[in-house]
């Protein structure tokens, strides 16, 4: 997968390091990055329905026993990540269903800079000092990277941005 920046080694490096310090308590850290995100954009709170209920406020829905699932899968997805960090074109096909499969819920492509700004938030958050200008960069050149594979989930299908 071409990020168009490839990752150097130094920033592969500081990427591992400091999932390792997140990645102990992902439902915890998961929602840090969740409670940022509706703060940051309310309206991707209609986009979470379990059961076909909507959730009347952001804290209920981040309650929700099924949406503790969807951020335990989300926290899988960064995890698998760091993983293959060395080898990222080997989730370039699972990374593009789950483009198709958050568009057919009506995701926006625009969003996923919310989300990505909600991750840097929780990882500055959850690392502290330790979160410097290079973790920052080396994060956003992965998240880029993903990203640009999920959007290839939108971009073959008719309907999509």
């Amino acid at each position: 997968m071409e990020s168009g920046m490839p990752l150097s080694g130094a920033q592969r490096a500081l990427i591992r390091e400091t999932w390792q310090r997140v990645s102990g308590s992902p439902v915890q850290h998961g929602l840090v990055l969740f409670t940022r995100l509706f703060d940051l954009d309310p309206d991707l709170l209609p986009l979470f329905q379990y059961n076909c209920k909507q959730f009347a406020s952001p804290q209920e829905c981040l309650s929700a026993p099924e949406f503790l699932d969807h951020i335990r899968k989300v926290m899988l997805v960064i995890d698998a990540a760091v993983s293959h960090l060395e080898n990222l074109s080997s989730l370039e096909e699972y990374l593009y269903n789950l483009g198709k499969k958050h568009q057919a819920v009506g995701v926006k492509v625009e969003s996923f800079s919310t989300v990505g700004e909600s991750l840097l938030y929780m990882l500055e958050k959850c690392l502290g000092t330790a979160f410097s200008p290079d973790v920052q960069e080396a994060w956003s050149r992965l998240y880029g990277a993903v990203v640009k594979a999920m959007r290839r989930g939108w971009d073959t299908l008719p309907e999509g941005d």
